[in-house]
């Protein structure tokens, strides 16, 4: 996850967390029966500055100490706010059939967005047609919007740790930084270093 965006993670979901570079984070806690509003599912949110604000505010907070007025309008201020914060689209699913998972998680270990939806069915022994079908059906994506979705995803932590746009676009196989760019700012409504706050 880029800066400035917060996981939403509803209780009961196993979950473990890699950082890649310096990472500051904090957490809060919702109780089961105050988070109704929220999804049902994980979900990377964009934390506002607003929210930001809110976050630094609660975390400052004694745990111990019985809430008074201010404490309980700030925690129930943060959770308005936090049920109203825009999802980002910066999910990647996987299917569910183990050959076609085991292959999305090689792609994401090494992404290039010249592999095509021919190499991947003729690897997988299925014809074209199925593979389109079932990979839509499991996903919920097309075969190429999902491999871009890849690439652009794993271009943000490399992005974030500092390293140059031209590289990662080469990287990730993309012809020059200008292509890698438009298709960031499609998918993400920015260019990469303002998206991630770097300019």
């Amino acid at each position: 996850m880029p800066p400035h965006r917060g996981m939403w993670i509803p209780a009961g979901v196993r979950h473990s967390v890699r950082a890649v570079g310096l990472v500051r984070m904090q957490s809060l806690y919702v109780e089961t029966d105050r988070a109704d509003a929220m999804p049902v599912h994980c979900q990377v949110l964009e934390i506002t500055s607003f929210m930001r604000s809110l976050i630094g505010e609660v975390t400052g907070l004694s745990l111990d100490m019985e809430a008074d007025g201010r404490s309980q309008a700030l925690m129930d201020l943060t959770l308005y706010e936090m049920e109203r914060l825009p999802s980002l689209p910066l999910s990647l699913p996987f299917p569910s059939d183990e050959r076609l998972a085991k292959k999305c998680r090689e792609f994401v270990g090494q992404p290039n967005i010249h592999q095509t939806t021919d190499d991947w069915s003729r690897d997988l022994g299925m014809s074209r047609r199925a593979f389109t079908r079932i990979f839509r059906q499991q996903t919920g994506l097309s075969f190429v919007g999902w491999r871009q979705q890849a690439c652009l995803l794993s271009a943000l932590p490399q992005l974030s740790a500092g390293q140059s746009v031209t590289s990662v676009a080469m990287e990730l196989g993309y012809e020059n930084p200008a292509a890698f760019t438009i298709m960031f700012k499609r998918a993400f409504g920015k260019p990469p270093l303002a998206y991630l706050g770097l300019r």
